[in-house]
């Protein structure tokens, strides 16, 4: 009997005592040459052109999973039937990532007011200059300040050049400093903030508990466990 579950937490133990359901297979995310694979698998009946390049798509989609890389590839093959053309790109492939990583299309109907695209412009540049001002930060690959339709104003992307497993206690807090410039350089600039750094507030708060509860990395309370990872194939929580 085989059987496949994303809620192994909550299995009665019962069934899985040796000679019942012993032989466990773990399917976590693929890491880069697993992305590279399964993006072939999906590309092998689209067209595409001399430009597409899977291994730079794969290494920038770190933390992506088969249904994603699927949608990307997807998402390509409509962009370029869109724009009347036969083959997909690289630009195709590109944006696609973007649509499903970074969420939507770009909405550039949406109205903003001048002073919001200047607040929005001034938050993305922070960003991009605190990740530059690292020593340990991924490039930054594109600023942008058109809205998404999944609800961001602007964003700055950052793509890795190579896979990671581990982070350092020093790459992880220059991930939060990266994290909270976009709200510091409004600050700086506007005497003022907005509701704009929601998203980057949650991420860098989900890194600096992850750090202190998880990982031991806080003067404070040591090498303490003080929390436990439930539904590691859904969210993780």
């Amino acid at each position: 009997v085989m059987a496949a579950t994303n809620r192994v937490d909550i299995l009665d133990p019962a069934i899985l005592r040796p000679g019942r359901f012993d032989r466990k297979v773990a399917v976590g995310r693929p890491d880069v040459k697993g992305r590279e694979e399964i993006l072939r698998v999906h590309a092998k009946d689209v067209r595409m052109d001399s430009t597409c390049d899977l291994e730079a798509i794969a290494l920038a989609s770190a933390g992506l999973v088969g249904s994603d890389l699927a949608n990307i590839i997807n998402e390509a093959a409509i962009l370029a039937v869109e724009n009347g053309r036969e083959y997909v790109s690289q630009p195709d492939l590109f944006e696609a990532f973007e649509r499903v990583a970074v969420g939507g299309k770009e909405k550039k109907d949406r109205p903003m007011s001048d002073k919001e695209r200047h607040i929005v412009s001034y938050h993305e540049v922070g960003h991009a200059l605190v990740s530059a001002l690292q020593k340990n930060t991924d490039p930054v690959q594109k600023i942008t300040i058109v809205p998404r339709t999944m609800g961001a104003l602007g964003y700055t992307l950052q793509t890795p050049e190579e896979e990671k497993f581990l982070q350092s206690k020093e790459e992880l807090e220059e991930d939060i400093a990266t994290f909270m410039g976009g709200r510091a350089a409004e600050e700086i600039v506007f005497h003022s903030i907005t509701s704009g750094a929601a998203n980057d507030i949650e991420k860098a708060t989900n890194i600096a508990r992850n750090m202190v509860t998880r990982f031991g990395m806080s003067e404070k309370f040591g090498m303490m466990g003080l929390a436990t990872v439930e539904s590691q194939y859904l969210d993780g929580g």
